[in-house]
């Protein structure tokens, strides 16, 4: 039996708008299997919801922060603010808001 799915909030600080950050995160999450979006925020930071796999969750998690080796990560990213609970609606595909 699989594990259920997760959800994965994560607030992204830095120069991450304007630069296609959103449209990297897209992608990476599309990869990975994930549902959910990228959004700018109108502090700067990006927001990015995604759900599916607590596995595939946690790699991109570690695709925001970097620790990944990614070497066409778009922008600079100085800290995220991550957090996990259940999913809480149904997203279709991983689109950019």
């Amino acid at each position: 039996m699989s594990e259920p799915d997760v959800r994965l909030t994560a607030w992204v600080h830095g120069k991450v708008q304007g630069v296609g950050f959103r449209w990297w995160t897209r992608s990476r999450a599309l990869e990975l299997g994930l549902t959910g979006y990228a959004a700018n925020q109108p502090d700067g930071r990006v927001l990015v919801v995604a759900q599916g796999p607590r596995e595939a969750a946690e790699r991109l998690l570690a695709l925001l922060e970097g620790g990944e080796a990614w070497p066409s990560r778009p922008g600079r990213v100085d800290k995220v603010v991550a957090d996990w609970s259940e999913p809480r609606e149904r997203f279709e595909g991983f689109v950019e808001r």
